[in-house]
């Protein structure tokens, strides 16, 4: 049956709401398979978690992030003790879940069948073989099935990254190839190849999913150069997209000085931005980081927290920052066999419930980090319309929470359209 409108209010609000909506959360991408593992988790009080994703909505976060591999079966036994194992099957559960549990939904393309990154962005094994013409048709079919079968297992996604961390292109080809990375320097051969990918990926999002706000990702917050020329070039070649996805993490990226520098330049462009991942170490930094701020802020569960505190203060301070997410949130050891399940404790103690394997930070295994309850902070002040002149009559549809659609919304709820309140039935 056709859906119909029902007018709850017909009167215009005549106000213009300055503050953005803001979201706040995290990549919980592991969290089933710690659960399966029997991992516990514990609150404040040393109180089992049953549900978290009940706890964390009651810690004010308000969206969350998940990743997508082509093929996780083809990734290597180092790279599935890490953390790939998330295919679509795995994704579509997980998504209806955060959707059902009230949360937005970010989905994550990482076009790969394990981890995409500035050092390696591998081609799927099963698409090794497609010319440049055959690859574009793959990217597009490939990500418009995903979201179909997403959006009918009742997890439509509402943030979609086109790739993880691009900064340098995608699907270079096999293990180890550089042939079509994109630098500054590379072949104008490359960046079109990249471009040609990127618009077809698009394309099936704008086709699937229109509500959703499509992020183009980098992590050159360290090098501002090449982040100012990875965005001119989306500009000059015409890429369709929404929102600027970074990564900060201090410890490669620099200080919040280096991060602000970043932000300048992207807020250049006329698109909200998100810190689509970010985090720091609680315990055991590894030697081998780029950025020791362990003076600024001590590799203990405190120095943590005010990281997050001082991230936020900053970031407040950038009304196009819209989004905040903390990677691998959910990682710890409490109950888990890791060598078939998730990551060993000591290859990334960042998370937000801790993850270590000593009694060295003063916290029991599992137990919440104090930094979990400061991200609440950046969603405070919000305003839940996203600087909207509901008093112009633009035809653009709008939620509570300040998404803007470009046409009549599918999901039941209250929306805002030409300055006034109608229901979706």
């Amino acid at each position: 049956m056709k859906k119909q409108l029902l007018t709850i209010a017909l009167a215009t609000l005549g106000l213009l709401c300055e503050a953005q909506q803001r979201y706040v959360g995290g990549d919980i991408s592991l969290l089933p398979s710690y659960e399966a593992s029997g991992a516990w988790y514990m609150d404040a009080d040393n109180e089992r978690i049953t549900d978290m994703l009940g706890y964390l909505k009651a810690q004010g976060l308000n969206s969350l992030r998940v990743r997508l591999f082509v093929d996780p079966t083809q990734a290597t036994q180092d790279e599935k003790n890490q953390g790939v194992r998330q295919d679509l099957a795995y994704v579509k559960t997980l998504g209806k879940r955060i959707k059902d549990a009230g949360f937005s939904l970010m989905l994550d393309f990482h076009y790969s069948d394990t981890w995409a990154d500035p050092k390696q962005q591998i081609t799927p094994a099963a698409w090794l073989s497609l010319g440049d013409a055959a690859l574009q048709t793959k990217i597009y079919d490939y990500t418009k099935d995903c979201l179909q079968q997403m959006v009918e297992a009742g997890a439509t996604p509402d943030f979609i990254q086109t790739g993880n961390e691009i900064s340098y292109g995608m699907m270079w080809g096999g293990r180890g190839s550089t042939q079509n990375q994109c630098f500054t320097t590379s072949a104008a051969a490359n960046w079109n190849r990249f471009f040609a990918l990127l618009k077809k990926a698009g394309q099936a999002c704008r086709e699937v999913c229109p509500q959703a706000k499509i992020i183009l990702h980098s992590e050159r917050v360290p090098r501002v150069n090449v982040l100012k020329d990875w965005l001119d070039r989306m500009v000059a070649n015409s890429i369709d997209y929404d929102i600027i996805g970074l990564s900060y993490y201090p410890y490669h990226h620099g200080s919040l000085t280096q991060l602000e520098l970043a932000l300048n330049q992207a807020e250049n462009y006329g698109k909200d931005i998100m810190i689509v991942e970010t985090g720091y170490y609680y315990a055991w930094q590894p030697n081998d980081v780029t950025n020791d701020l362990s003076s600024t802020w001590p590799i203990t569960p405190a120095g943590q927290q005010q990281f997050a505190k001082d991230l936020i203060a900053k970031l407040k301070n950038h009304p196009k920052v819209t989004g905040l997410y903390w990677w691998f949130l959910e990682a710890c050891e409490n109950g888990v066999d890791w060598q078939s399940a998730v990551t060993p404790s000591g290859w990334y103690n960042a998370s937000l419930f801790n993850d270590t394997n000593t009694s060295e930070t003063g916290w029991g295994y599992g137990q919440v980090m104090p930094a979990l309850a400061e991200l609440k902070a950046f969603a405070e002040g919000s305003s839940g319309i996203s600087q909207v002149k509901v008093t112009h009559r633009d035809g653009r549809w709008y939620s509570l929470q300040g998404m803007r659609y470009d046409a009549q919304p599918q999901r039941r709820g209250l929306y805002i359209v030409d300055g006034k309140k109608v229901f979706v039935k």
